[in-house]
């Protein structure tokens, strides 16, 4: 699965739209047209993006086709934004990184001046003012 490709189909309103009638029911491409009042090609270039990002397989019925939504590929996307909602964000410590502008704390036309809050954020926690 490409994210990328996954979230900017989805972050079209039409296309989320048409997500969630698809996520109750199986629709062909004028059924589709007809509850989102739009025209059968507006519906055909939504489905050809949300085809291409692997969110829907389509069932040819007859003449039409149904399309259903591919609901393994929003599980998987889930459990990838999950994963980032639990990342654990690290304090900075400019002292231990060579490439901080943040350590260049000699610099500080206002070193030893500074409130401890800023101290703390400006120079780090081990700094001496």
């Amino acid at each position: 699965m490409n994210e990328t490709k996954v979230l900017k189909a989805i972050a079209d309103e039409t296309r989320m739209s048409i997500l969630s009638l698809l996520l109750g029911h199986n629709y062909c491409v004028r059924a589709l047209a007809k509850e989102l009042k739009l025209t059968e090609a507006t519906i055909s270039q939504h489905l050809k993006v949300l085809r291409e990002a692997g969110l829907l397989v389509g069932t040819k019925r007859g003449y039409f086709m149904h399309y259903e939504v591919e609901r393994s590929v929003l599980r998987e996307l889930a459990k990838k934004i999950e994963a980032l909602a639990e990342k654990k964000c690290k304090t900075c410590k400019p002292e231990e990184r060579d490439d901080c502008p943040a350590a260049e704390k000699q610099d500080c036309p206002k070193k030893g001046k500074c409130s401890a809050e800023v101290q703390e954020f400006c120079h780090g926690t081990n700094s001496k003012k």
